[in-house]
């Protein structure tokens, strides 16, 4: 039988255990899984921020967001009894598989884009498009870059790659869609892994030990993520990777350009999930995947402010709609999809 848990509760029985209660029962079966959500959305988080700057923020958010709900929504409707309606979710999940090509799609066709607006302004990009090592050198000593390049243009990309701490040009697109894959993989774990350890489908627990309260689960899941995403930095900062240079944890200390925004980043995200999983434990996880409408916001602030698929082709433009117009479609298909918890 699922226990729940009323907020406004100050005394702890047996059956009915408020957070501080439940840090002291034997419930490490639950913990553990609300732990190896954790650290699966750490995992993620830290691959979008590679992905980023290959595939960019729109499609990256894009195609992480619809891996999550067609793998982790699917596990969710079967953990949570199938209390949302299958008749619609499945449907939505089609649409997002459908967003996931057409933003693989989209990718293709902008780095198509940006290596005839390379060659077009008299660049010499390569078969993967890169471009010469003179060119690379003027690069790094800011000539031959037009200042306050006009957003699609050549200029602007090559400024845009002098100031990347990831350097794309020259790498496979296929390395960039398959960071984002990994990514969206992770995410589509994490809510599923969280489900189990408040709701113990499996019967991990022994007779009588209550189940996790959303809060309680949020809390080990909380320590985890931030665990493993301290331990995975350092050890990039010392043994970097897709050839970042070499940094140190006291360099970070004292680096704080741009601390401020990830600090907020980190307090909405924390925000954001738990919210998720308290909407999940009422209505069911499936439908609480609704949350992953992210990518929406994400394209505003990608196209608009960042400047992406500005002077792009027709067929990129054609297929970013159509990426974006399937999200829309299976967001709100995944929302009427929502049942109640009995």
């Amino acid at each position: 039988m699922a226990c729940y848990y009323d907020a406004t509760r100050t005394s702890s029985t047996p059956e009915k255990p408020n957070f501080i209660a439940q840090l002291s029962q034997d419930n490490w079966p639950s913990i553990l899984f609300a732990m190896a959500g954790g650290v699966v959305l750490s995992l993620g988080n830290l691959s979008t921020q590679y992905a980023w700057a290959f595939v960019g923020l729109s499609v990256t958010e894009v195609i992480t967001a619809s891996i999550t709900v067609v793998i982790g929504t699917t596990l969710n409707y079967f953990l949570d009894d199938k209390i949302n309606r299958a008749q619609i979710l499945f449907p939505g999940v089609g649409c997002f598989l459908i967003a996931v090509c057409l933003g693989s799609a989209v990718h293709s066709s902008n780095a198509a884009d940006n290596k005839a607006k390379l060659k077009g302004a008299g660049y010499s990009p390569t078969l993967n498009g890169a471009i010469t090592n003179e060119e690379l050198r003027n690069l790094e000593k800011g000539t031959g870059i037009i200042e306050e390049a006009k957003a699609g243009t050549a200029e602007f990309l090559l400024e845009l790659e002098k100031r990347r701490a990831i350097k794309v040009f020259g790498k496979s697109t296929i390395i960039g869609l398959s960071i984002t894959f990994f990514a969206g993989v992770c995410f589509s774990l994490f809510s599923p892994a969280f489900n189990l350890a408040t709701n113990d489908q499996w019967h991990t627990l022994k007779e009588g030990v209550p189940h996790l309260v959303v809060y309680t689960a949020f809390f080990y899941f909380s320590v985890s993520c931030f665990m493993i995403a301290l331990i995975l930095n350092i050890t990039f900062f010392y043994l970097p990777v897709l050839d970042l240079p070499r940094s140190s944890f006291k360099a970070y200390i004292n680096d704080w350009n741009g601390r401020g925004w990830a600090l907020l980043a980190g307090l909405l995200c924390g925000c954001g999930n738990g919210l998720q999983f308290m909407g999940g434990q009422a209505a069911g996880y499936a439908a609480a995947d609704a949350v992953q409408a992210l990518p929406l916001v994400s394209t505003f602030w990608g196209i608009l402010l960042f400047g992406e698929y500005q002077k792009s082709s027709r067929r990129t433009y054609v297929l970013l709609f159509g990426m974006l117009f399937m999200f829309i479609v299976a967001v709100g298909v995944l929302m009427a999809s929502s049942g109640h918890r009995k």
